[in-house]
C-alpha cells in the first residue's frame, strides 16, 4: 500500500528528544515483561521453529531511537533462550539471534545504533520502511514485537479535509469529541492499515511464530470523548484556537490539521484478526499500566512525551515559532491537566495483543 509522509520521533538526546522523554512507553513495556515471557514459554516451540542454522530472528517494528527497544529485545532473547534450554538442547548447539530494528526511513538510525549495547547477545540490523508493507522474506521471522507504534495511521482519511463531507473536522485536531462521521473515518483508515499489517506479518512469520502488539486502546463502554490522550489533544486544540482568535495563526490551518492517531477496541481488533484468518489469538485485552505504577504520568511529563513524539507534525503545519508558543500555552494549562489526571480516571487504555501464526 502507499503510505503518507512520516514524522519520526525527535532524534538525538536533547531536552525534547524521544530518548529522554519516552519513560511512559518504557515503564508500560516493562510491566508486560512477564506477559512476553509467558507468551514465549507457552506459545513457542523452538524445536520446530529453528532451522539447522540455529538462528532465531526477532523484529521490533517502530523501534524509534532507543533505549526502550534494547530493553525489550533483551527480554525477548532471555525468554527464548530459557525456553530453548528447557526443551533439552545441549550447549554444543548454541542458539544465535538476529534482531531487526525497523522504523520509517526518516527515523534517527544514527542515534539508535550509536547507543547499541556493547555486550549484546545478538546481531543487529536496521530495516527502514513502513510496517504496513512486507519488510522481510516469506517465512523468515520467528518473533515480531511492536510497542506504541500501530496507533499511527499511514495517512489521514481524505474526507476530514473535505468541506462538503459530513466528516469535515472543522476546529478540531483529532476525533475525540467529534461527530460519528469523523470517528468512523478514522476507524475505517485504521481497518485498512491493520489489514495490510496483518497480511504482511502473515507472509513474513514462520508457522508457530509469535506477534506481540502493545498500543493505546479504548475499553468497552468508554466513549471516544473520554479517551485520555484525546483529552490532552483537546487541550492543545483549544490553545491553537486561542492563537487563531488572536491572529497568531489562521483558523484554516487548524481545520486542515488532524492528528493521525487512533486507539482501537478489543472488539475492533478481534474482528480484523479473525478476518485475516492467519493467526490464533493467544491474548487480547486492555490493561492499565498505571495500576502497577500509579505515578507513571505527570502533567508536565505527558506534555514532554507528546512533544517528543509529535513535534515534527506540529512544526510542519504551524511553523517552529508557533509550535513553541502552542506548547508554552499548553504548559500553562498544567493545573487543569493535573486535575484531570488526579480525577481518578483509571480506565484501561493499553491494548495488549498476542498472536500465533497458524
Amino acid at each position: 500500500m502507499t503510505t503518507g509522509e512520516s514524522f519520526p520521533m525527535n532524534g538525538g538526546d536533547g531536552a525534547f528528544s524521544y530518548a529522554k522523554n519516552s519513560n511512559y512507553q518504557r515503564e508500560a513495556s516493562n510491566t508486560l515483561k512477564e506477559m512476553i515471557e509467558e507468551a514465549i514459554a507457552e506459545g513457542l516451540d523452538t524445536m520446530s521453529l529453528i532451522s539447522s542454522s540455529n538462528t532465531f530472528r526477532v523484529v521490533d517494528l517502530g523501534c524509534s531511537v532507543g533505549p526502550n527497544t534494547y530493553i525489550t529485545m533483551q527480554n525477548v532473547i532471555e525468554a527464548v533462550e530459557k525456553k530453548y534450554n528447557s526443551q533439552g538442547h545441549d550447549g554444543s548447539n548454541k542458539l544465535q539471534f538476529q534482531v531487526f530494528f525497523n522504523d520509517h526511513v526518516s527515523n534517527d538510525f544514527n542515534t539508535l545504533f550509536a547507543s547499541l549495547p556493547p555486550e549484546r547477545q545478538y546481531f543487529a540490523a536496521g530495516v527502514p520502511g513502513s510496517f504496513y508493507d512486507q519488510l522481510f522474506p516469506s517465512t523468515s521471522i520467528h518473533f515480531t514485537h511492536s510497542s506504541y507504534a500501530l496507533q499511527w495511521l499511514s495517512k489521514l482519511p481524505d474526507e476530514l479535509l473535505d468541506r462538503n463531507s459530513p466528516a469535515w473536522n472543522k476546529g478540531r485536531i483529532h476525533y475525540t469529541g467529534a461527530s460519528n462521521e469523523v470517528v468512523n473515518a478514522y476507524a475505517s483508515q485504521f481497518e485498512k492499515n491493520m489489514e495490510s499489517f496483518l497480511k504482511a506479518r502473515a507472509t513474513e512469520i514462520v508457522s508457530g511464530g509469535v506477534v506481540v502488539i502493545i498500543m493505546p486502546g479504548i475499553p468497552a463502554g468508554v466513549r471516544y470523548s473520554e479517551l485520555p490522550i484525546g483529552i490532552l489533544f483537546n487541550f492543545i486544540g483549544s490553545c491553537l484556537l486561542d492563537m487563531a482568535n488572536e491572529g497568531i495563526i489562521d483558523e484554516a490551518e487548524i481545520d486542515a490539521f488532524n492528528l493521525p492517531i487512533y486507539a482501537a477496541s478489543v472488539k475492533e481488533m478481534t474482528k480484523l484478526i479473525e478476518k485475516n484468518g492467519c493467526f490464533t489469538i493467544e491474548k487480547l485485552e486492555v490493561a492499565d499500566p498505571r495500576s502497577k505504577i500509579p505515578n507513571l504520568v505527570s502533567a508536565q511529563g505527558l506534555i514532554m512525551h507528546l512533544r517528543a513524539g509529535m513535534e515534527g507534525l506540529f512544526t510542519k503545519q504551524f511553523g517552529s515559532q508557533n509550535m513553541e508558543e502552542m506548547f508554552n500555552r499548553t504548559t500553562q494549562k498544567i493545573p487543569e491537566i493535573k486535575r484531570w489526571l488526579e480525577s481518578g480516571y483509571r480506565k484501561e487504555t493499553q491494548l495488549i495483543v498476542v498472536l500465533k501464526r497458524k
